[in-house]
């Protein structure tokens, strides 16, 4: 059994979910989003509640069982309010700016870094912040880690690209090491 696929999803005001075979579409004031689901799995909306019900017991099932319904409570979240990532850059000369459809980079390389930007995910620069909102938190999680292991950040002094309120480790440096 599992914990999370048990709890019912509550559908909220102005949400719509439309299943067809093994594909779920939710709809909502920020837009629509649609996954298919494993065929060992039922999804049924009762009013204003979704359920997910195990339909063949495997090995995998109950595992399967919460993976889908927290994508499907993710989906009913993000058609309802936007998702967001923010990413600090920290460095001398280090800059992100938008141009067109990608995000460039300039990140202490010899040549700015360009990162197209996927559809569904929207970037705003403001200053050495980068702030990635989205309807689909899967994408939003992906793009924010792919920018961020562009430059990661380094231990010594921090420089790098970091989620904001992320903590940095930091290492003591050679000189502070051998004065003790």
């Amino acid at each position: 059994m599992s914990k999370i696929g048990k709890k019912p999803i509550q559908i909220p005001t102005g949400v719509t979910i439309k299943i067809e075979d093994n594909k779920i579409t939710v709809s909502g004031p920020q837009g629509s989003l649609e996954r298919t689901f494993r065929p060992e799995l039922e999804v049924l909306v009762e009013g204003d509640v979704v359920k997910v019900l195990p339909v063949k017991e495997t090995k995998q099932t109950p595992a399967l069982w919460g993976l889908t319904r927290a994508l499907i409570a993710n989906m009913v979240d993000g058609v309802v309010k936007k998702f967001e990532k923010k990413l600090e850059i920290s460095g001398i000369g280090y800059q992100a700016s938008v141009q067109g459809g990608d995000l460039v980079l300039k990140i202490g390389f010899t040549h700015p870094v360009t990162i197209v930007i996927p559809d569904g995910v929207e970037v705003k620069v403001e200053k050495n912040i980068v702030v990635i909102t989205g309807r689909d938190k899967e994408a939003v999680g992906q793009f924010a880690a792919s920018v961020r292991a562009r430059k990661k950040p380094e231990p010594y002094k921090g420089k790098g690209i970091y989620y904001a309120g992320e903590k940095i480790r930091r290492k003591a440096g050679k000189k502070l090491a051998s004065a003790s």
